[in-house]
């Protein structure tokens, strides 16, 4: 699984690599610290001309340059990035009311600091949700195939 974490705290964003190390999530993860850089990270702009679509994002509110929610808003209007599934983590829960107020749809949210089995469980039932969609070819058997 590929996961994109948006998040300027070296230590939060610490704490996730290691919550997903210790949780064992089998996974890529790939840090950029500002809205702006998540946005060409996404496109893949630049120096990201080469990187993987990511298969989560885990997105802070708290950013600097771009918050939280503008890239929330442009990732969700743009629709080669808008099925991907996006997970904000924030220090309050009025980020949450404010985001449903404004219909920015996310799959989930963790407040900071992270409880790690809640951390956990939002991944792996996203990561759950994913493989659900994977849909394996059909071996053909036969003469002819």
């Amino acid at each position: 699984m590929e996961v994109l974490l948006v998040e300027d705290d070296l230590e939060d964003a610490g704490l996730a690599f290691e919550a997903l190390r210790r949780g064992e999530v089998p996974c890529r993860i790939s840090l950029v610290r500002d809205g702006e850089e998540a946005l060409e990270f996404l496109r893949r702009v630049g120096r990201y001309a080469r990187v993987p679509r990511p298969d989560i994002i885990l997105l802070d509110i708290q950013l600097p340059k771009l918050d939280g929610r503008g890239v929330l808003a442009q990732v969700k209007a743009d629709e080669s990035l808008k099925t991907i599934p996006v997970v904000v983590m924030t220090v309050s829960r009025t980020h949450e009311e404010i985001l449903k107020s404004e219909n920015l749809h996310v799959e989930s949210y963790l407040t900071k600091p992270f409880d790690l089995p809640q951390f956990l469980a939002v991944v792996k039932s996203l990561r759950r949700y994913l493989l659900d969609d994977v849909i394996l070819p059909h071996e053909a058997s036969g003469p002819g195939a």
